[in-house]
């Protein structure tokens, strides 16, 4: 069993140890009664100080630039390399020439229709929509941003062009503007198939997506460093000011400052800052002049704005980051460190074969990917130079 989570050569180093952590229970518990953390005789190094055995063997992984072009072509293009490209990485003598091969041939089905098809599939995984003409749009357009190397900062903030065709065939994309009503758009934010997908009472399905979409967790979306007795059935512990959404107390008719069984401001202090931005889409994804969403309350009124937010309150993408509507919403997501870090993770888990990132609590630890998450933000945050580090990472090519 241990070796079975040793050699899995789809688990990153962190993830491995983390996948060890029931093996070795039992060792790690006699460890502890002698002293020791490890076990075998090399239990202390030259210096004194104790030795990971694990950790060793991680290190003991090798380079195998063959395998790695296996998986990089299924993933990449769908299709398994072809015998030359095999051949080619086997003749070419050394690692560090096999690297050079290796990576001339991932960069070379980036440039393909395959990967053009790969990418829409991704994006509509990743956005749970997709494989109709409204619904394809906001895929289509994440795929022609990831194919034509564009910046992420663009998902949230393009104002033309953020409804494109897709030729499967040829692999193209063809730029067209949405049109739902919306003066000034913010890349998917204010796309159609989304604001159609997922309508919902109050647009919380509206605000889940984007929450779990780009910041790659569940609600809640903050947490305070101190948690505060609400003299309720758990503490509040969002970092918001209780009083700064709407309840029955103070405007509401959706009583979001109930303690009773959970503490809902948790998660909707921050969602409740959110929603309304969204609030004036129909079911049909069209942008109107009044709120469309209901409450859901007797007989399903329609949603007023002191429904989320008492009198004065505005709406803002985090405490201390306002945004006063859905162009400013995509401006604060672009600048957000922590969308940047989503990104690379959902391309991680991707590229390593790891499931959903939210669905699946496939978590990737911050330390495993803060090489590529500096070189992503360095860079401008483009797409695809985001997806060629996964898939030279020494985590993807090592075995």
């Amino acid at each position: 069993m241990i070796r079975n989570v040793l050699e899995n050569p789809m688990r990153t180093t962190t993830q491995k140890l983390s996948g060890l952590a029931g093996v070795l229970a039992a060792a790690l518990a006699g460890a502890a009664c002698t002293g020791s953390t490890t076990t075998g005789d090399d239990a202390v190094g030259d210096d004194d100080v104790p030795v990971d055995e694990w950790d060793q063997k991680l290190a003991e992984r090798e380079y195998d630039y063959g395998a790695a072009l296996r998986i990089a072509a299924l993933r990449l293009t769908g299709q398994l390399p072809t015998l030359p490209e095999i051949k080619a990485i086997a003749d070419a003598g050394d690692v560090a020439a096999q690297k050079v091969v290796y990576e001339s041939f991932v960069r070379g089905y980036l440039d393909t229709p395959a990967f053009a098809n790969q990418m829409v599939r991704f994006w509509r995984d990743a956005f749970k929509m997709g494989e109709s003409a409204m619904l394809d749009t906001a895929p289509v357009f994440a795929a022609q941003l990831t194919v034509e190397n564009r910046a992420l900062s663009e998902l949230f903030t393009a104002t033309t062009g953020n409804c494109p065709t897709f030729d499967a065939a040829a692999g193209t994309f063809t730029a067209a503007d949405c049109d739902n009503g919306v003066t000034t758009h913010a890349g998917v934010l204010t796309n159609p198939g989304v604001q159609a997908h997922f309508f919902s009472n109050m647009a919380f399905r509206r605000v889940r997506w984007v929450q779990e979409a780009f910041a790659c967790t569940a609600y809640p979306a903050e947490v305070a460093e101190v948690p505060v007795d609400m003299g309720g059935a758990q503490a509040y512990s969002s970092p918001w000011p209780f009083e700064s959404i709407a309840g029955r107390n103070n405007g509401g008719t959706v009583d979001f400052h109930d303690t009773s069984a959970v503490v809902c401001a948790n998660c909707h202090s921050t969602m409740n800052h959110l929603a309304p931005l969204f609030a004036n889409f129909d079911d049909q994804g069209q942008l109107q002049t009044t709120i469309q969403v209901k409450t859901p309350n007797d007989g399903a009124p329609d949603a007023k704005l002191t429904d989320w937010l008492p009198a004065g309150e505005a709406t803002a993408w985090r405490l201390g980051v306002p945004a006063a509507d859905l162009p400013a919403l995509g401006a604060a997501m672009a600048a957000d460190p922590k969308v940047a870090e989503c990104t690379v993770a959902r391309f991680w888990n991707w590229g390593l074969g790891k499931g959903d990132i939210v669905d699946t609590l496939s978590i990737v630890p911050s330390e495993v990917i803060a090489a590529q998450v500096a070189a992503f933000q360095a860079g401008g945050g483009t797409l695809q130079d985001a997806i060629l580090a996964v898939y030279t990472s020494d985590d993807f090519v090592k075995f």
